[in-house]
């Protein structure tokens, strides 16, 4: 700073000789008429270069200059800085370096014109030459970190853009031409993400699948539909249980045979969650996914919203097995699987919503016993093992998944998982936990599941349903429709995709199963607010047209269109059940005792 003080009060002296007096201000005139004075970074900068004033050779090497720059600056342009060097080759041109130099730049106002006209035409040249070997080193810097890294993308690609300007390489508009495979990761490796990649790297897209544990055992009761079955190819070794007949049983302990409306080839399945998921995560790197075992930290857009995207990652298989190797991969479009606690879903900021824990234990119980739950399920209803979920025993292969979930009350989550094994009592009595297991569920859609070149799936959109707390089929129909709008808009990958191609696929989800979430949220808002509206819910179930029109709309995930006649049978059951409920409520009072081995009233 002294420097550039020193050498600009010195050319103005020689230019000058003593100060030039200071031009009068025209009253009439404005403080934005007088623009040199007007702006900050001028007036702060003829400050430091001369005290005495503003003089033609300060203004014209310095303040017309960064007035400039600094207006640019504000319309959102980046602010260059003159630096020393800038000023020394401004002078060279004008000669003030030189003996004679000053007086001859005296001479007139068409020689300060060309002055002028040079120093700008100096500046901007060594500015823009700075600028372009500035960029070019950095991409070197760049493409040298990834061989050091080892990471994903290839430095020749990048040693081979270096003299490019970045803005033409990186930033690609939507719909553009692509000379390569569009390229997606897709985050998270359970039915969402697998089913996703799966589609993506079949139709020729360059697919990254990044999943964190590949031995993955979610909460979760493991219950598909007979759809899923054949709609995604299932293979029935991965089926434990082809489950039949379900149990209902209420707050009282009633118990309510349900299946008696299935035909029979219709079946529930019952899956192992680390089962199924190997099982679509492989058949997705067989078509020619890529997988990552890495935990994802984070993602950045360094060039803007049309730029790449970089996937951090820490990668256990190159690193020391826990921690791993830090790694970037280069992408077009990203796909947030992640469950309910999404980090990509937190990176562009798709809101928050409630979740519901879920609570489950595997417990290995006796052969005999196990057969009893061959192809059985249970579901129990009430305060003691939910306020406003269900408790569950689903077979598996050798033993039976006992659990729970609830959203109004999550730090009691252990009272209630006692609860559901007390109602279960000696049909699993003597059993040995093998596994207990803990996740949060999401329980409605988040306020954005899609901005700019990310798409959200399966429980990081928050597609699990209520009343239910189904999510397994919705996570892979959710992800397979996502990756099909991808290829088609995308034209198998040829073309760069942006919001609007992904809404695409948004808007076919919404209209296919906005009417199924809707149905199920009020079903539970009715029964499942106290004990007597579950004691009705029970006893409806046991109407043969309610348990067709439950099956049928589980079974195919279509809401079924019932019989009219039948429908207003039903509803006036439905009131009539509800109302018997809250009668007994009211007339027993606290007398009822609720969930209870063989109900009975003090």
């Amino acid at each position: 700073a002294r420097g550039k003080r020193a050498l600009v009060h010195g050319a103005t002296h020689a230019l000058h000789g003593a100060r030039s007096p200071r031009p009068a201000r025209d009253p009439r005139r404005t403080p934005r008429d007088h623009r040199v004075n007007a702006d900050p970074t001028a007036s702060r900068i003829r400050h430091h270069a001369h005290p005495s004033g503003v003089d033609n050779l300060s203004n014209l090497i310095w303040i017309t200059p960064l007035r400039r720059l600094s207006n640019g600056a504000k319309q959102g342009r980046t602010r260059a800085r003159f630096s020393f060097a800038d000023l020394m080759a401004a002078m060279r041109v004008t000669g003030c370096n030189k003996p004679g130099g000053a007086a001859a730049a005296r001479e007139g106002t068409a020689q300060h014109a060309m002055a002028r006209r040079a120093i700008h035409g100096a500046v901007g040249e060594a500015r823009a030459a700075h600028a372009r070997l500035a960029k070019q080193q950095h991409m070197q810097q760049v493409a040298a970190k990834r061989v050091r890294h080892g990471g994903l993308r290839k430095p020749s690609a990048c040693a081979r853009t270096a003299g490019r300007d970045v803005a033409t390489r990186a930033v690609i508009r939507d719909g553009a031409p692509l000379d390569r495979p569009l390229r997606v990761a897709v985050v998270g490796g359970g039915p969402a993400g697998a089913c996703t990649a799966e589609v993506l790297a079949e139709q020729g897209l360059e697919t990254y699948l990044i999943e964190r544990k590949m031995d993955n055992c979610k909460p979760c009761g493991g219950a598909i539909p007979l759809c899923m079955i054949d709609e995604f190819d299932l293979p029935p070794e991965i089926i434990d249980r082809k489950v039949n007949r379900m149990k209902m049983i209420s707050p009282s302990n009633r118990e309510v045979d349900i299946g008696g409306t299935l035909g029979p080839n219709e079946y529930i399945g019952m899956t192992r969650r680390e089962v199924l998921d190997k099982y679509l995560r492989d058949r997705a790197e067989e078509r020619g996914t890529k997988v990552v075992n890495g935990l994802f930290m984070r993602m950045e857009q360094k060039e803007g919203p049309q730029g790449p995207w970089t996937m951090h990652v820490n990668n256990y298989d190159k690193g020391d097995g826990r921690t791993g190797l830090p790694e970037e991969i280069e992408v077009d479009v990203v796909v947030g699987a992640d469950g309910a606690n999404s980090r990509v879903a937190q990176a562009i900021d798709a809101g928050d919503y409630d979740y519901a824990i879920a609570f489950q234990e595997r417990i290995k119980i006796s052969d005999d016993k196990m057969k009893f739950y061959e192809n059985l399920a249970e579901m129990y209803v009430g305060d003691d093992v939910s306020p406003d979920f269900y408790g569950w025993v689903f077979p598996k292969y050798d033993h039976v998944g006992v659990g729970t979930g609830t959203v109004i009350n999550k730090t009691a989550i252990k009272e209630y998982q006692k609860a559901i094994r007390e109602r279960a009592g000696d049909k699993i009595e003597g059993g040995k936990i093998i596994r207990v297991e803990a996740h949060p569920i999401p329980e409605h859609p988040r306020p954005r599941r899609i901005k700019g070149r990310v798409a959200l799936v399966g429980d990081a959109a928050g597609y699990v349903t209520k009343c239910s707390g189904e999510g397994i089929y919705f996570a892979a129909k959710s992800g397979r429709m996502c990756a099909e709008a991808i290829v088609e808009r995308s034209q198998k990958g040829s073309r760069m995709v942006g919001e609007d191609d992904l809404r695409v696929y948004l808007n076919k989800w919404d209209k296919k199963y906005w009417p199924t979430y809707k149905v199920l949220d009020i079903l539970q808002k009715v029964f499942y607010r106290s004990n007597a509206a579950r004691e009705a819910f029970v006893e409806m179930c046991e109407d043969d047209y309610v348990q067709r029109m439950t099956f049928d709309s589980y079974l195919y995930k279509t809401v079924v269109p019932g019989t009219p006649l039948k429908d207003i049978k039903l509803l006036i059951n439905t009131i009539g059940s509800l109302v018997r409920a809250n009668a007994l409520r009211v007339v027993e009072g606290a007398n009822v005792t609720f969930g209870k081995r063989g109900g009975s009233t003090a």
